[in-house]
């Protein structure tokens, strides 16, 4: 299977599930405390966060094949900030994965609760980290034309 041009593809599935898994893990958890769910009903925020940190990997591997053809045209400057962006998306992705999995092992029910407020604030640092990851991709093609790259020979001065 060609992997150039996955990328723009799959990026905008972690970043979907970014937004989306704050608002599901803070209703899961609201549930959850009220007794409207049971604890086991949590596991739903711990599966989406394992979706997104499955979707964040996808996203780095087809940036890495683009990243050589993005060259051409974008400053490595631009491309490095948006790679380390990524780079700190994911594995503040995988930080939270693990507190996730706390709520489902921990046997004392205030120790749970606290562990899923603690993934749920991690969350929003994940929803905050992926606007810049999307931010600074956003850059590089709107502002430093990588798209240009993959066309054949073209170069954003080009035009």
């Amino acid at each position: 299977m060609e992997l150039v041009l996955l990328h723009p593809k799959v990026v905008h599935i972690p970043m979907a599930l970014a937004v989306l898994t704050p608002l599901l893990t803070g209703g899961l958890l609201l549930a959850w405390w009220r007794e409207w769910l049971p604890r086991r009903a949590f596991i739903i925020a711990l599966l989406f966060q394992l979706v997104l940190g499955v979707s964040s990997f996808a996203a780095l591997q087809t940036g890495e094949v683009d990243e050589e053809i993005a060259e051409r045209v974008v400053p490595h400057e631009a491309i490095e900030a948006h790679e380390e962006a990524a780079d700190q998306f994911f594995w503040a992705v995988v930080i939270v994965l693990v507190l996730m999995v706390g709520p489902s092992v921990v046997r004392k029910e205030s120790l749970a609760k606290g562990l899923g407020v603690a993934a749920l604030a991690g969350t929003v640092v994940v929803a905050g980290l992926g606007y810049r990851v999307g931010d600074a991709g956003g850059d590089l093609v709107y502002e430093h034309g990588a798209a240009e790259a993959h066309r054949a020979g073209g170069s954003a001065q080009d035009e």
